[in-house]
């Protein structure tokens, strides 16, 4: 009974930590450069834990490593975006303040 209740219990727990820092990049807009390594990191470690966990057919592992790669990507795309509007959004305001000078 409990080989099956602590794998997906320990998924389930994985999956709302992944929201949680979702919703601090999203409530921060994170730029971090660590932020965006840590989401590659991760994107390369999901997708090894995924050929494993097929490799010894742990669906519990399949799912979470599937679910952190999806989290991840959006996550990733997030902090790209934030990085490249805020730094044009920074080059605008130094050419005005030139302007203004």
């Amino acid at each position: 009974m409990y080989g099956e209740i602590i794998p997906y219990s320990a998924t389930g727990i994985s999956i709302l930590g992944r929201f949680i820092f979702m919703y601090l990049l999203y409530t921060k807009r994170s730029t971090n450069i660590y932020s965006l390594i840590f989401c590659y990191l991760n994107l390369v470690s999901s997708s090894l834990w995924i050929v494993y966990s097929v490799d010894i057919e742990n669906q519990p592992l399949t799912i979470r490593s599937s679910i952190d790669i999806v989290l991840f990507v959006f996550s990733t795309s997030y902090i790209t975006y934030n990085r490249k509007y805020y730094r044009l959004e920074r080059e605008e305001m130094k050419q005005t303040e030139n302007i203004q000078l």
